[in-house]
Parts: C-alpha cells; sequence; structure tokens
C-alpha cells in the first residue's frame, strides 16, 4: 500500500469514527481525543487531515450532500418517467440513511443547532424533489388537479420526517415503511394514465434493501 492509499484510508477511517460518535454523542459532546482512540490514531495524525472537529463535521456534510447529488443524478427517468424516478430516488437515499454511518451523520449534524455550516441538505433534498416532480408535470404524469407546490410540500416533508423518525426507530427507514408511504401518496399524485405503472417500492435494479 502506497502512502498516499495509507492516508486516504485513515482520512476514511477518521470521518467513519467521527460520524459514529456524532451520532451517538451529538457535536457538542463529541471530543477529538474521542475519535482519535476510536480510530487508533495520534492526534498529530488527525491534524495532518483536518484542522478541526468543525472541518471533520464539514467533511462529513459534505459527503452526505455530495451521495445525494450522485443519487438523484445516476439514476435514469423509466418508462414512467419523473414520479418513478423520484420514488427510486427516496429509495436509493433511504438506503444510504440506513446503511452508510458518514451519510447519515451528515443529516444529523445539518440539523445540530450547536452548530452552524453553510449546507443545507434538506433543502438540497427539496429542490430534487421540486425538479423531478416539476418534470413530472411537464410529462403530464401528474395529476391536473395537484398543485404542484403543495406536492413539493407534502413529499419533502414525509420524506425528510421519516429520516427524523428513525432515528429512534430504524424501522421507520425501510423498503417496507417507505413503500408503504409511496403507496399512500401515488394515488393522489399521479396521472391515471401512468399510475398502474409506478412500483411504489421503486425498481429493483436501482432500489435493493
Amino acid at each position: 500500500m502506497t502512502k498516499q492509499e495509507r492516508a486516504a484510508r485513515t482520512r476514511r477511517e477518521l470521518m467513519r469514527a467521527a460520524a459514529t460518535l456524532f451520532e451517538r454523542s451529538g457535536f457538542s459532546r463529541t471530543t477529538l481525543s474521542d475519535i482519535c482512540r476510536l480510530v487508533g490514531v495520534s492526534s498529530g495524525a488527525l491534524h495532518f487531515h483536518f484542522e478541526n472537529k468543525a472541518a471533520l463535521a464539514e467533511a462529513i456534510e459534505g459527503e452526505a450532500a455530495t451521495t445525494l447529488s450522485r443519487l438523484a443524478m445516476g439514476i435514469r427517468p423509466e418508462a414512467a418517467g419523473s414520479l418513478q424516478r423520484l420514488v427510486d430516488v427516496s429509495h436509493a437515499l433511504a438506503a444510504e440513511l440506513r446503511d452508510n454511518v458518514v451519510i447519515r451523520a451528515g443529516f444529523r449534524l445539518n440539523d445540530d443547532v450547536s452548530r452552524c455550516g453553510d449546507l443545507r441538505l434538506r433543502q438540497q433534498w427539496q429542490q430534487h424533489v421540486q425538479g423531478l416532480l416539476t418534470a413530472a408535470e411537464a410529462e403530464r404524469s401528474l395529476a391536473r388537479d395537484v398543485p404542484l407546490q403543495q406536492a413539493v410540500s407534502v413529499v419533502t416533508a414525509a420524506t425528510a420526517g421519516l429520516d427524523v423518525l428513525s432515528r429512534r426507530d430504524p424501522e421507520w427507514l425501510s423498503r417496507r415503511s417507505l413503500s408503504g408511504l409511496w403507496a399512500l401518496l401515488l394515488p393522489r399524485l399521479a396521472d391515471a394514465d401512468v399510475l398502474d405503472r409506478l412500483d411504489p417500492a421503486g425498481t429493483r435494479t436501482l432500489c435493493r434493501s
């Protein structure tokens, strides 16, 4: 393993350890000593990668933002169009929040009132919802009597709410839970001509639980 590869691995381990502790104890109660002890490195090794605890938190939030953008851009429209794409993106994001402690901690740090970062992950998610529902309206797959902004607000609040609820009970982010949400929402959101082509459980190739 080269020096660069070792450095990259140490950086990833520091971010994962910090994410684990931030999630468990919160930003303000986690110390750099705690993070170093969990990884088994010196404070000097940590400071080689991150200036301070705030820089670590910003890197974790940045990873969450990058992942969210990758998920939204990486899922291509299916035959059913942008509504199915929205369902698929929500399932992919839920899987990341369930399985990836760095992404999960990024969202929770973003909600932490003890710090004030520049990223706004909930607003970023809302923008993706807005874009996909706007595209669905243009495709005429959104029901004609559904106000676009109301649909954006409801979908954003419902999906973000599952993440908040999952902090006490991870089942809220399960595929079953999210599928149930979409099974309830899609008959109201979707035009009758496309409803039978939509899968509230997400397309199998993209949304694995």
